[in-house]
């Protein structure tokens, strides 16, 4: 560890709070992410002479040094923060300690050499049968204490299953499980936090029996390499692939592995309990609305994730953040920091359910480096939950308890989380009748169409074809602000459909959407029509926005065909409210049949000019469009042949001058009788897919573990856009413009394919 001194390595001085920071200190440990806001707000990357380390902030910086695992190696991983005294390497050599690298701290090649031969146990087909041993350990764990009123969460059940579970993963058998328990406290120590040099020793100890006992158990499972679990596949590649997964690989994964799929989902359980249970509101609607639980829990390892930060080296000098690095600089890459980027994640102090991008989150890593184990312990994680939302929904933090969290740099959870309950209404002794079913979540991260917010219909009325909903909060809570061009997504019956929101956005208590019966569509306006009114419940995901309406232009030109009106209104209000200039264009069929005319003419009559065609007027789209450039962009939402003539006017338009929503694109789904498999490959984290003609890129993706957003499915939305690192792309969204499309750098996974055998994506 290097003294304080006023300059960085690279000579440039050091600010007071750079000089000042420790991570090893109180503000730190207890809430890294506010610990560290300063730097996201002024010096997002610094150097900090009290650890000898580079601290990374941001959310973009972090992402950068995981993507790039040859720039940032991640061979410092494992290596002690705290320098060990002789004695205590003494006693490590006693044991024959000697742990190599593992998939954790290996460089390229051989990383993902192995990672490619040992993460199969991993996917998510793989995993499904491991939900009932741990929701067996679970319930059992709850019958130990549900009549007590009260429990220890960490002792009395977050500690212990994890780490039996990883045992079981790893294919410990039941009477050598333990001999493991006690000693992955002692690695995580000694590698990442700051013992005291009289407790170094005893670290030490602990150590090299964890080493001992690891390297006796797996003798045994060499005897037995056919058994069921990752070591036994561990040791049957090793057979096969002697080279890559070699004899001293083998004893440092068992030791390695137990302690990294140990005490991240211990501290990830300990943390989202607090969490939730420290706002009662958010504990209330994950227990009447449970299919909110994935999302809750990714929300969690967003907000308060098991890991503070994580370590690199730079191979060569570079820059980071507009900082130059030299070669051979550590780095401290501040996950906890970078996971309440407001760049990257809207209000992200606020623990929110419904939350869209939560699972963007960087506690997994990213890249090649990504944890393997992340959807075992998302599996442990949301059985958790819904068993104690279904037995123990009444659960309440004990009042007036401090939290500890221990002092290391990376590890990140409460040593005790004490909660307490009246056992009197526990709800298998009031009516056990009425419990709900345990749920059995789908594996990998959350789809977005299960983040669904409950709210009624508080009106609802019907003109000219066109039903008019307001909805509101059942408990007459505030609804999320949203912004012009946002929609949100109506689940009714099997049918879920996107509105655009169109009533006052500054109304807290509402939202506001039109809907057109289609007699001739796909079903979902009809029924819709059909089983609504006030006094109705509807499920809704959002709000979300895809059609953003910029805000640093002279004059707009807004034009909307039919229905289209709806997003179209909500940006002539915006505009109006902030006293710029714009022009609304509105066509309908029949003057009389044009959705919400009344308030378009009342609100906006001195811009507006109406096209009915029943009164013989239409639009001249060359006409009204006529100089259009950036500085007065076009935004356009209606029937597609009205945007298709509008894509075709803009073709000679300056980028970005024409801003369009689609309302379908039903077109594009997929037909494998007309597809062709291909081959995707993924330059951040080092596989290769195959892409079956019957399966989208984004469904791949998805089966191989690779975490991607997708909401609409339809290539409407842009949130599964992938950057395209090579290959030719079969584009089919509605998202990207000519110009976009011709630069061949972006493609929508859910919908557009690879034009040839193979596409490179940077994922």
């Amino acid at each position: 560890m290097q003294e304080q001194s006023g300059t960085a390595p690279t000579g440039c001085p050091l600010s007071a709070q750079a000089q000042k920071f420790d991570a090893f200190g109180d503000e730190f440990r207890l809430d890294p992410a506010e610990a560290l806001r300063w730097a996201r707000e002024q010096e997002p990357v610094f150097y900090s002479p009290k650890l000898g380390y580079w601290i990374v902030s941001r959310f973009a910086d972090v992402k950068a040094v995981f993507r790039d695992n040859i720039l940032f190696s991640p061979s410092i991983v494992l290596e002690k923060i705290t320098p060990s005294p002789p004695e205590a390497a003494e006693i490590l050599k006693r044991y024959n300690y000697a742990l190599n690298r593992t998939l954790v701290n290996e460089d390229e090649p051989a990383h993902m050499q192995r990672r490619r031969l040992l993460m199969d146990d991993f996917l998510p087909e793989r995993l499904d049968h491991h939900a009932p041993m741990i929701r067996n350990l679970t319930r059992a764990a709850m019958d130990r204490f549900i009549e007590k009123g009260r429990a220890e969460l960490v002792a009395d059940m977050f500690w212990e299953i994890p780490q039996v579970v990883a045992l079981k993963f790893l294919g410990v058998d039941e009477e050598d499980i333990e001999d493991l328990k006690s000693f992955s406290v002692a690695h995580t120590t000694n590698t990442w936090g700051r013992p005291e040099p009289e407790e170094q020793l005893a670290v030490a100890e602990a150590v090299g029996q964890f080493w001992q006992a690891s390297g006796r158990i797996l003798d045994k499972m060499k005897a037995n390499p056919d058994a069921p679990g990752w070591m036994q596949t561990s040791i049957r590649q090793h057979l096969a692939h002697p080279d890559i997964v070699t004899e001293s690989y083998l004893h440092s994964m068992m030791m390695a592995i137990l302690v990294a799929a140990h005490e991240t989902t211990a501290n990830a359980s300990a943390n989202a309990f607090r969490m939730l249970l420290s706002q009662p509101g958010v504990w209330d609607e994950i227990v009447e609305n449970p299919a909110l639980i994935p999302n809750a829990v990714e929300e969690c390892l967003r907000h308060s994730g098991p890991i503070a930060a994580w370590r690199r080296q730079a191979t060569q000098d570079t820059e980071l953040g507009g900082v130059a690095i030299p070669e051979g600089a550590k780095l401290l890459i501040a996950t906890a920091s970078a996971n309440h980027d407001e760049r990257q994640f809207e209000n992200p102090d606020l623990l929110d359910l419904y939350r869209d991008n939560s699972a963007e989150h960087l506690t997994f890593g990213y890249g090649s480096h990504q944890c393997m184990g992340k959807n075992i312990g998302r599996m442990e994680m949301r059985i958790f939950l819904d068993e104690f939302t279904r037995r123990l929904p009444h659960i309440k933090l004990k009042q007036d308890q401090e939290f500890e969290f221990p002092a290391n740099i990376s590890f990140r959870g409460p040593k005790a989380v004490r909660v307490e309950w009246d056992p009197a209404l526990n709800p298998e002794k009031v009516n056990p009748d009425a419990i709900r079913p345990a749920i059995d979540f789908p594996i990998g991260s959350p789809e977005r169409q299960s983040i669904m917010r409950h709210l009624k219909v508080a009106s609802a009325d019907r003109h000219a074809g066109v039903l008019h909903l307001t909805l509101q909060d059942p408990r007459g809570r505030d609804l999320p602000a949203w912004s012009a061009g946002a929609h949100i997504d109506l689940t009714v019956g099997d049918y879920v459909r996107k509105y655009s929101l169109c009533g006052d956005a500054a109304n807290r208590k509402s939202w506001q959407v039109a809907i057109l019966r289609e007699d001739g569509g796909r079903g979902g306006s009809v029924h819709i029509h059909d089983t609504l009114d006030a006094g109705s419940k509807i499920s809704v995901t959002g709000p979300h926005n895809h059609f953003h309406l910029g805000e640093a232009d002279e004059r707009y030109v807004l034009i909307a065909g039919g229905i289209g009106i709806t997003p179209i209104l909500a940006m002539a209000d915006r505009l109006k409210a902030t006293g710029r200039s714009y022009a609304l264009h509105f066509a309908g069929r029949k003057l009389g049949d044009m959705p919400l005319l009344d308030r378009v003419q009342r609100d906006h009559g001195d811009c507006l000019t109406i096209y009915a065609g029943d009164k013989s007027r239409r639009m001249d789209l060359a006409q009204i469009t006529g100089g259009s450039s950036v500085a007065q962009p076009v935004y356009a939402c209606g029937p597609e042949r009205l945007l298709t003539e509008l894509e075709e006017l803009a073709k000679d338009w300056p980028e970005h001058s024409l801003h369009i929503e689609h309302f379908s694109a039903a077109e594009n789904l997929l037909d494998p009788e007309k597809e062709h498999g291909f081959e995707v490959e993924l330059t951040d984290s080092g596989l290769t897919l195959s892409v079956r003609p019957d399966q989208t890129l984004h469904q791949a993706l998805i089966e191989a573990g690779i975490d991607i957003a997708c909401d609409c499915k339809e290539g409407l939305c842009g949130s599964c856009e992938a950057t395209v690192m090579a290959g030719g792309i079969d584009h089919r969204d509605r998202v990207l413009s000519q110009a976009e499309r011709a630069e061949g750098k972006r493609m929508m996974t859910c919908c557009s394919r690879a034009k040839d055998d193979k596409i490179s994506l940077a994922l």
